[in-house]
């Protein structure tokens, strides 16, 4: 859930190179970033070379914030586009303000909902919502629609037992999301509940959802559902949304979330989102291609820290990470992923003929 991350694998890219350099060509290469490295282009980046199985390092970090200004609000996808603003890249509001035209959904993660008691619920986060924002964004891009992140934050099993089992209950809780809806200036909702349950009360929390729908749309608002991916990362197993789940919710839901990234772990480095991969999981929730205007491809932004050294596997972000000089910095296209994998070379360890593999550092960019 992080469209508008754009710049974390970019930041990164620019630290590690601008590590490597020798003092000589340091002062070369910021005369030539002084000289080239613009915020605004005439030329798109298929026109410039920009768009290769082979990019270089030196190259994405000269051109990474040039866009094509006469082309910022033309659209080249017809269907809907979603795109979320995450608490760890508030660059995404600009984005949004920039580049509205692009997006037909924007989802600021924003909300958390908690269940207080019988029919009391809370919602949280609301203080992060900008009025000012949403006016600025609107009046750039006027057929956008503003749909925050809800998550059921701390719901017990036993939360989720009384509400199912609760008509009033279920009455109460789309009430007060139509309520706070109009009241905010919202155009509906993205809603992240499915995984919390795992393969539970499917059949009630389908119920749940619809209702939603039904009264959200009553309302003129939106639903969207984060769904996690229909195949299992690194295996040939169906996840724990299927196409029944999704035959029964696509009739109600404006669309579906889905979360073809983070294929890979720590324990399993790789690709990001591997295309095979990608394609299965939709493949496997409508092989007639029915409902395939609802299903919004989750595509990354951002890049995954998977280190021989021990790192956790962590979203790279540029302003975290200090690479010591003797490394260097090359990029790899994956011909069967179609993903790119930036490898960091300790030079030093290397001439030395001492242990290199140790040493090594790989990190995963899914551009």
């Amino acid at each position: 859930m992080r469209l508008l991350c754009t710049a974390l694998s970019l930041a990164l890219i620019y630290q590690l190179v601008d590590a490597t350099l020798s003092k000589t060509d340091a002062k070369k290469m910021a005369s030539k970033t002084l000289e080239e490295k613009i915020w605004h282009s005439d030329k798109i980046v298929q026109d410039r070379g920009l768009v290769v199985t082979d990019p270089k390092a030196k190259d994405i970090v000269l051109e990474h914030k040039s866009y094509c200004a006469k082309k910022m609000k033309e659209r080249h996808f017809l269907g809907d586009v979603l795109g979320y603003i995450t608490p760890w890249n508030n660059h995404g509001y600009d984005i949004a303000k920039v580049f509205g035209n692009k997006f037909t959904l924007i989802s600021p993660v924003w909300l958390q909902v908690k269940r207080k008691g019988k029919e009391m619920f809370q919602f949280t986060g609301l203080h992060d919502a900008d009025q000012d924002w949403i006016k600025d964004v609107k009046k750039n891009s006027k057929n956008i629609k503003i749909v925050p992140r809800i998550l059921f934050d701390g719901w017990t099993y036993q939360d989720f037992e009384s509400v199912f089992g609760s008509e009033d209950e279920i009455e109460e809780l789309s009430k007060t999301m139509v309520q706070i809806a109009k009241e905010e200036n919202f155009d509906g909702y993205v809603v992240e509940v499915w995984s919390q349950l795992g393969n539970q009360k499917q059949a009630e929390l389908i119920h749940l959802l619809t209702h939603l729908s039904e009264a959200l749309h009553e309302a003129q608002l939106k639903l969207i559902l984060v769904i996690p991916p229909a195949v299992t990362p690194g295996t040939n197993q169906l996840g724990m949304f299927t196409k029944k789940e999704f035959d029964q919710l696509a009739p109600v839901m404006d669309s579906f979330s889905l979360m073809t990234y983070d294929y890979s772990t720590p324990q399993r480095p790789g690709p990001n989102s591997p295309l095979p991969w990608v394609r299965a999981c939709v493949q496997v929730l409508d092989p007639e291609s029915k409902w395939r205007s609802k299903i919004l491809l989750g595509l990354n932004f951002y890049g995954m820290d998977y280190s021989a050294l021990g790192a956790s596997g962590e979203p790279i972000l540029g302003n975290s990470q200090n690479m010591p000089p003797q490394y260097s910095c090359f990029c790899k296209w994956c011909l069967e992923e179609k993903d790119t994998s930036s490898y960091l070379e300790n030079k030093l360890i290397k001439r030395n003929k001492g242990n290199f593999t140790k040493h090594n550092l790989e990190l995963q960019f899914g551009f």
